[in-house]
């Protein structure tokens, strides 16, 4: 029953890992990885829309605050940088400390947010990028 020899046998407190089963580790560990890597590219994507949205509603609210107080649309988004002095003489602003630029990355790279307003007193703010289109209001 115990016919291996002594000196075929491991010294005790040196038990160590086969070929084949360091294999398996790194074919567990790949295939984990292989898994990962396309998720996270997913999350950042989804992280810098999730960042123009709510810079655009920031902008968004600013100009309605500038409207509010002015009575009228601004004429660029540059204009809520600044304080701005209305009809009766009331100072207030700016209404955004700076306009946010465009997240770094992406595929296609995010663009500048543009700013368009009409006489009918509408306006729309729109960030492109990541093959997504983000709209205020």
């Amino acid at each position: 029953m115990n016919d291996v020899k002594r000196s075929q046998r491991r010294p005790v407190g040196q038990g160590g890992f086969t070929l084949i089963e360091l294999i398996i580790v790194v074919a567990v560990i790949s295939i984990v990885a292989a898994l990962a890597v396309p998720l996270y590219a997913n999350e950042e994507a989804r992280a810098r829309m999730a960042k123009v949205q709510a810079e655009i509603r920031t902008l968004a609210c600013a100009v309605n605050l500038y409207k509010a107080h002015m009575g009228t649309l601004p004429v660029t988004l540059l204009a809520l940088t600044t304080a701005a002095v209305n009809g009766r003489n009331e100072s207030d602003g700016p209404f955004v400390l700076s306009i946010p630029p465009p997240p770094r990355g992406g595929s296609p790279a995010w663009g500048a947010i543009t700013y368009t307003s009409s006489t009918a007193g509408t306006f729309s703010i729109i960030a492109i990028g990541d093959g997504t289109t983000v709209t205020a209001p």
